[in-house]
């Protein structure tokens, strides 16, 4: 296999803070890459920054071949991006959200529909397609959510959190399609903070703690290094066990407490 996305210093500052710190990375081509790390460890900003959402402070991100900030446009067709904030129109039903997003990405209008039908066959959400997205469960909104980020026919897909807060069945539906999507040929980025998970579908996981690259290996050398059971162990080896709390200094202005 050969690297698809590479890293060399890839640096993202925000005034003081080093979100992300000089990380050098390699993910090869048609893998499964579980990108894991605690809650502010720079995952979101790494995954932003390779898929041209933000710009890097310092170094350099190749993806598919083209650098990030001066082929981005490149980058955008070859990338696909599902991140955790589902990003559909409730209103709408399924065939007239994923026409809207499949014209933003340029895909031809009769090969676009085609795409469409496939896509909804192979999330099984043919018989929701004139379904208003708003009466969807949220299994089958991430499912759709899912084939948005397909429509364009990505070479590498970017999947955040794709199971929080699903169901039992659609926890293992999404897990299988990841599964099928890879062997289909698309090379996957995971993030999720679920350690099984990662530990069933990545080749290979990067720890990810304070900006900095703590570990990229495979899952079951990660193990045998550390001499733990589970990628879990590895996990908290790596970042400690110390909680991870932070607090915003704004409070939503629509933000309502319970009653007491």
């Amino acid at each position: 296999m050969k690297p698809i996305i590479t890293t060399h210093n890839l640096t993202k500052r925000f005034g003081s803070f080093t979100a992300v710190d000089h990380i050098d990375l390699e993910i090869m081509q048609g893998e499964i890459f579980g990108f894991l790390g605690p809650n502010g460890a720079g995952k979101s900003t790494t995954i932003r920054m390779l898929a041209t959402l933000s710009e890097p402070t310092e170094g350099t991100a190749e993806v598919a071949g083209f650098d990030v900030r001066t082929q981005a446009d490149e980058v955008r067709r070859r990338i696909g991006l599902v991140a955790e904030k589902i990003i559909l129109y409730p209103r709408l039903n399924a065939v007239e959200n994923l026409m809207f997003f499949g014209e933003l990405y340029g895909v031809n209008r009769a090969e676009l529909k085609s795409r469409i039908e496939e896509l909804l066959r192979m999330v099984r959400l043919e018989n929701f397609k004139d379904t208003s997205v708003g009466a969807y469960s949220s299994g089958m909104r991430q499912r759709l959510n899912i084939v948005r980020g397909l429509l364009h026919d990505p070479d590498i897909l970017f999947l955040d959190e794709p199971t929080a807060l699903l169901d039992p069945q659609s926890v293992r539906f999404v897990r299988d399609l990841v599964k099928e999507l890879n062997a289909d040929g698309k090379t996957i980025i995971l993030t999720t903070h679920i350690m099984e998970e990662a530990d069933e579908l990545s080749h290979t996981v990067g720890i990810i703690d304070q900006g900095k690259m703590a570990a990229v290996d495979e899952t079951a050398f990660l193990k045998g290094k550390f001499r733990c059971e589970t990628l879990e162990e590895v996990f908290l080896e790596l970042t400690g066990r110390t909680l991870r709390d932070s607090a915003s200094s704004r409070v939503p202005m629509r933000m309502t407490m319970g009653r007491t």
